[in-house]
């Protein structure tokens, strides 16, 4: 029964996985698009640095979020073992880890500064 479900959600699973590593390639892609765009447009090249960092921590931030999703739904639906269970348990912290960091690259601030980022950005638009 287990290994009927399992057989049944796998591909769902390498889906979600293909999806996640086309998210990536296709952020790096576009973003260095968009760099050469707008460095040849502007001739600032160093703003289209930031926005080209920016970019390419978001296109692998959404597709670390495919690729765990794809992690969890392959785990729940095979054996469940002390390794496996493990070794997801790992996966995610690593990935957990990589978003974190990307998410503060992107922002410019920890998480719990981002209100605080926010309300300085509104008085310096006054």
């Amino acid at each position: 029964m287990l290994s009927d479900v399992h057989a049944f959600i796998q591909p769902f699973a390498i889906l979600l996985e293909l999806v996640g590593a086309g998210i990536i390639v296709g952020g790096v892609g576009l973003a260095t698009i968009l760099f050469c765009l707008k460095g040849a447009r502007d001739r600032s090249w160093r703003d289209a640095y930031t926005n080209y960092r920016a970019n390419l921590g978001r296109g692998i931030l959404l597709g670390l979020e495919f690729l765990v999703g794809a992690d969890i739904i392959s785990t729940i639906t095979a054996p469940l073992t002390l390794e496996t269970v493990g070794m997801l348990g790992l996966v995610i912290l690593i990935r957990t880890f990589l978003s974190f960091a990307l998410e503060t690259e992107i922002e410019g601030c920890w998480p719990w500064r981002r209100a605080e980022l926010l309300d300085t950005r509104k008085t310096d638009q006054r």
